[in-house]
C-alpha cells in the first residue's frame, strides 16, 4: 500500500492535477485520500475473501453454490452499474459541475439556490422511485432471469429463490452509489471506500448464523442485509454535506439551473450501455458454464474474485483522481487532464502487473491456502488455480478499461465510442467462448474473457486521443510495456520456484518476497519509469523519515 500512496503523491505534484477549482495542496490531499481509501479497500477485500471462504467451506463447488452465484449476478451487475462505474461516471462530473458553480458564486443561503442541493432535489427522488420499481419487477421476473442467465441449470428453483432475495440490491446499491458519487466529488473518499466492509460483514454474519436453517439462501439474505448497511455507512456524511451552509456570494445571482445537463438522456444512455456491456462479460461466462459440470460456475467465480484483487487496488488510484480529471476537463485544462490520465494509466498498470505476476507464479498456493477446506477439495483447487492463471492475462485489460472510460465520460457531451469498443470486446468474448468452452471447458471461457477485455482496452486507448483527452498513445504503450515485461519475468520466476517448498503457506510467503523483488529488479534493468519512481520515493521516505 505504501507504493500506491507514495506514487500517487508524486503524481499529484505534477501540473496535471491543479485545476482552478482544486483545493489547496492537491498533492498531499490526493496522497492521503489514496492511502486511506486503499487501506479500507484492502480490509474490504480481505473480508471478501473471508466471505468466499465461508461459502466455499459450507457449500463447496456444487449445485447450491452455483445457484447462489447465479443470483449473485444481480448484485454484481448492480454494483458495476450503480456504484463502481455507471453512477460514478454520471454523477461525479455532475456534482463537480455543481461544486464549480457554487465556488464561482452562484450559491447562496437556502436550499433552493445551492447548486448541489438543487441537483440532489432534482435527481435523487426520481432515481429512488425508478430503482424501487426495477427491483420489484426483478422479484416478479426472477424465474425468467434465471432461465436467461443459466439455461443449462437442471433445477433452477433454488437459484430463483436466491435471486429474489438479492433483488433488493437494485435499490440499495443505487442509493449507495449516489451517496458515493456525491461524497467523492466533495473530496470525501473514506466513507465510500468503507461500504464494502459493511456489505461483507452482513453477508458473512447471515451466512454463518443461518446456513444450517436456510442453506445457501442465508448467503443471499446476507447480500440484502449487507446492502442496507452500505447505505447506513455513508448516510451521516452525506447528510452533513447537505446541511452545510454555503456563504452568500456578492453581486447578482444567476438563475437556478434545472437538472444538470450532464445527466440528460443523451449522456445517460451511452454510460448505461457501456457498463452493461462490460458486466456482460460475466453473463457470457455463466451462460456458457451452466452447460458444463456442476461446480464450473463456482470455479470461475472463485478464480475471478481472487485474480481481480490487484485490479481493485490499482483502480483505487483512478477513483481518487477521477474528480480531479473531471474538474480539469470542466475548466478546459486539457493539458492537465492529459497528464493526469497518462500518469494514472502508467501507475495503475504497474500496480496491476505486479499483482498479475504474483497470480501467475503462485495461483495454486493462493487457492489452496484460501479455499481448500471443508467441501472445497484438492480437485477444486487445481481447477480454480488453472482458471485464475488464465484470468490474470486479462487483468491489465480490465484495469485499462476502468481507467480509460473515465475521461471519455467526463467531457460533458454524449459519446458512443466506449460503447462500441466494449461491444466489440464482448463480441470477441462471446465468439471465443463458444469456440473454446467445448474443447477446453472453464479454461477456454477464462481465455475468452481475457482476449475480449484486452480488445476493448486497446480500442479505448486508440480512440481516447481524438475524442476526449489527447494522450500520447506511444508514450503510454512504452510506460506499460516495460512493467509488462517485468511481470512476465517475475511470474516465470515464481512459477519455477513455487514447487520448491512443499508447504503451501510457506511457499506463498516466500513468493511474496521473490516475485516483487524480481519485478522491481527487472523493472530497474528495463528502466521502467514507474518502477524507478516508486523506488526513489521509497528510498526518500526512509532516508528523510517522511
Amino acid at each position: 500500500m505504501s507504493r500506491v500512496s507514495a506514487a500517487t503523491a508524486e503524481q499529484a505534484k505534477g501540473p496535471g492535477t491543479s485545476a482552478p477549482q482544486a483545493p489547496p495542496g492537491p498533492g498531499r490531499f490526493l496522497a492521503r485520500a489514496a492511502a486511506g481509501a486503499a487501506g479500507l479497500t484492502v480490509i474490504a477485500s480481505l473480508l471478501g475473501l473471508v466471505r468466499d471462504q465461508a461459502i466455499a467451506r459450507l457449500f463447496g463447488a456444487s449445485h447450491a453454490s452455483d445457484a447462489f452465484l447465479i443470483a449473485w449476478t444481480v448484485p454484481e451487475m448492480a454494483a458495476t452499474l450503480l456504484i463502481e462505474d455507471g453512477m460514478a461516471l454520471l454523477l461525479v462530473p455532475a456534482f463537480s459541475h455543481a461544486l464549480a458553480r457554487r465556488a464561482a458564486g452562484s450559491a447562496a443561503d437556502g436550499q433552493s439556490d445551492d447548486p448541489v442541493r438543487a441537483l440532489v432535489a432534482d435527481t435523487f427522488p426520481r432515481l429512488f422511485a425508478s430503482l424501487a420499481g426495477a427491483g420489484a419487477l426483478l422479484v416478479l421476473g426472477a424465474p425468467w432471469v434465471v432461465r436467461i442467465l443459466a439455461p443449462g441449470l437442471s433445477d433452477p428453483g433454488l437459484a430463483v429463490e436466491c435471486t429474489r432475495l438479492t433483488a433488493v440490491t437494485v435499490l440499495t446499491f443505487g442509493v449507495t452509489g449516489y451517496f458515493s458519487a456525491a461524497l467523492r466529488a466533495h473530496g470525501r473518499f473514506l466513507a465510500p471506500a468503507g461500504v464494502y466492509i459493511a456489505y461483507n460483514i452482513g453477508i458473512i454474519g447471515m451466512t454463518l448464523a443461518l446456513h444450517s436453517v436456510w442453506g445457501v439462501r442465508a448467503a443471499a439474505a446476507g447480500v440484502a442485509v449487507g446492502s442496507v448497511l452500505m447505505i447506513l455507512t455513508q448516510l451521516p456524511t452525506f447528510a452533513r454535506l447537505l446541511r452545510r451552509r454555503v456563504p452568500r456570494a456578492d453581486g447578482p445571482r444567476p438563475a437556478r439551473e434545472g437538472l444538470s445537463p450532464l445527466l440528460g438522456a443523451t449522456v445517460l444512455a451511452p454510460v448505461v450501455l457501456f457498463v452493461v456491456g462490460r458486466q456482460s462479460q460475466v453473463f457470457v461466462e455463466r451462460f456458457l458454464a451452466s452447460s458444463l459440470s456442476d461446480g464450473a460456475i463456482s470455479h470461475l467465480n472463485y478464480a475471478q474474485k481472487v485474480a481481480q484483487l490487484p485490479m481493485v487496488l490499482s483502480m483505487m488510484i483512478c477513483t481518487v483522481t477521477f474528480p480531479v480529471v473531471a474538474r480539469a476537463m470542466a475548466a478546459g485544462d486539457q493539458d492537465g487532464a492529459r497528464r493526469r490520465v497518462e500518469r494514472d494509466l502508467a501507475l495503475a498498470g504497474t500496480v496491476v502487473l505486479l499483482g498479475t505476476s504474483m497470480v501467475l507464479g503462485y495461483a495454486h498456493q493462493i487457492v489452496e491456502v484460501l479455499f481448500q477446506r471443508g467441501a472445497f477439495d484438492a480437485q477444486d483447487t487445481a481447477a480454480t488455480a488453472g482458471v485464475m492463471r488464465i484470468y490474470a492475462l486479462g487483468l491489465l485489460g480490465h484495469t485499462l478499461v476502468g481507467t480509460l472510460c473515465r475521461p471519455f465520460f467526463s467531457a460533458g457531451k454524449p459519446t458512443w465510442y466506449p460503447v462500441c469498443a466494449m461491444g466489440a470486446g464482448l463480441l470477441v468474448t462471446t465468439g471465443a467462448g463458444l469456440a473454446l468452452a467445448g474443447p477446453f471447458g472453464v479454461n477456454g471461457i477464462a481465455a475468452a474473457n481475457a482476449v475480449g477485455i484486452s480488445t476493448a482496452a486497446l480500442l479505448l486507448l486508440l480512440g481516447l486521443g481524438s475524442r476526449a483527452v489527447a494522450i500520447r498513445v506511444r508514450a503510454v504503450a512504452v510506460s506499460l510495456g516495460r512493467p509488462a515485461a517485468a511481470a512476465a519475468v517475475a511470474g516465470a520466476a515464481g512459477w519455477a520456484a513455487a514447487p520448491a517448498i512443499g508447504h503451501p503457506a510457506l511457499s506463498l510467503a516466500a513468493g511474496c518476497v521473490l516475485v516483487p523483488a524480481a519485478f522491481l529488479l527487472t523493472g530497474l534493468a528495463l528502466r521502467a519509469p514507474e518502477v524507478v519512481h516508486l523506488l526513489a520515493l521509497t528510498r526518500q521516505r526512509f532516508l528523510h523519515g517522511r
